[in-house]
């Protein structure tokens, strides 16, 4: 059975592999394992270990505790319609990459039509 905390740190691997746009297999090769290991670290069926956790942090960038920031969070139940867990979700992160990608002008002109077709729903 997997533990929350491993969940956790494996979503946290996830989610900033994927703003960074690194894809599993790169992240393999720079801590030196296979990407199927990778894979199981994401979904929290392995844990990582502390130098293994390092060594992600070093090659996404991030501090190690980055892996662990908002664990008691991801209890609390989400408000809304919006996931606890919304940066966990590739669809999400995928719009977020894509509306930052958007000129200013035309991307503050998307922001108001969301705003108004939120408040509609």
């Amino acid at each position: 059975m997997t533990h929350p905390v491993d969940v956790h740190v494996g979503k946290r691997i996830r989610q900033r592999r994927w703003l960074t746009g690194m894809t599993q297999q790169q992240l393999a090769e720079h801590v030196g394992i296979k990407f199927q290991q990778i894979q199981k670290y994401e979904t929290g069926a392995n844990r990582v270990s502390a130098s293994r956790l390092w060594d992600i942090s070093d090659a996404l960038e991030v501090p190690v505790s980055f892996f662990f920031e908002g664990i008691d969070a991801e209890q609390v139940e989400a408000k809304g319609n919006v996931p606890a867990d919304l940066m966990g979700d590739k669809e999400a992160l995928d719009l977020v990459r894509s509306y930052y990608s958007i000129p200013e002008n035309q991307r503050r002109r998307l922001f108001e039509l969301a705003r108004v077709l939120s408040d509609v729903a």
